[in-house]
């Protein structure tokens, strides 16, 4: 991570995919400059949000035009540094981790899922999408330097034990799709993504339109 992304706060590191993402798909239209206005509509936030966010990367920009498009693209992929190469581990090839790894092998972009493990006889030693899958007690000796990030698609029993397992072996951040919380060292980063409880907090807001 560059000293310019570790000097952002979280939640605009966070959002700067996001802004990234959305400005591609402009791009594409033929669409050369836009507004913080549109951005923040287009993205459900405030404007002056998306004013303060591009003022702390320094996006290139001019106050009442606009931030030209292709410019804005370039400084977020220098800031997001998006071309560099971050390579990912899977854990757990069932019916979700499969899911990902065929949406990861379709997409451009970083982070690669480099290989997966299970503890499945059907599927160790086979590839899915074009990727080795390995007995999920080879992680200390399968896992390289290069390799940081770690996505959890596992049971919740299991997934503390594992955890640790692949922060002793050198991985920095994981995304974790089980429902358990884990308690992890305080230099790794944790994307906790629990879809039960996204579908509970929707139908939630639902019911109290």
């Amino acid at each position: 991570m560059n000293k310019e992304k570790n000097k952002l706060p979280n939640a605009t590191i966070k959002r700067l995919p996001l802004y990234l993402s959305y400005l591609k798909s402009v791009k594409k239209s033929g669409q050369k400059a836009i507004s913080s206005v549109e951005l923040g509509n287009a993205l459900n936030l405030k404007s002056d949000l998306v004013r303060r966010d591009f003022s702390r990367i320094k996006a290139p920009g001019r106050k009442g035009s606009g931030y030209e498009v292709k410019k804005l693209i370039n400084h977020l992929h220098h800031i997001v540094n998006e071309n560099a190469e971050t390579e990912a581990v899977l854990i757990g090839a069932g019916h979700l981790g499969t899911a990902l790894l065929h949406y990861n092998h379709l997409r451009k972009a970083s982070p690669k899922i480099k290989m997966v493990f299970d503890n499945n006889p059907n599927v160790v030693g086979k590839t899915i999408a074009g990727v080795p899958v390995y007995h999920i007690d080879e992680i200390p000796e399968r896992i390289t330097p290069g390799i940081t990030v770690a996505i959890l698609a596992i049971p919740a029993a299991s997934a503390q034990l594992i955890s640790e397992t692949l922060t002793e072996s050198g991985i920095l951040g994981i995304m974790n799709f089980s429902s358990a919380y884990l308690k992890l060292p305080s230099n790794i980063h944790l994307q906790q993504i629990d879809l039960a409880k996204e579908l509970d907090t929707l139908a939630f807001l639902i019911n109290f339109l």
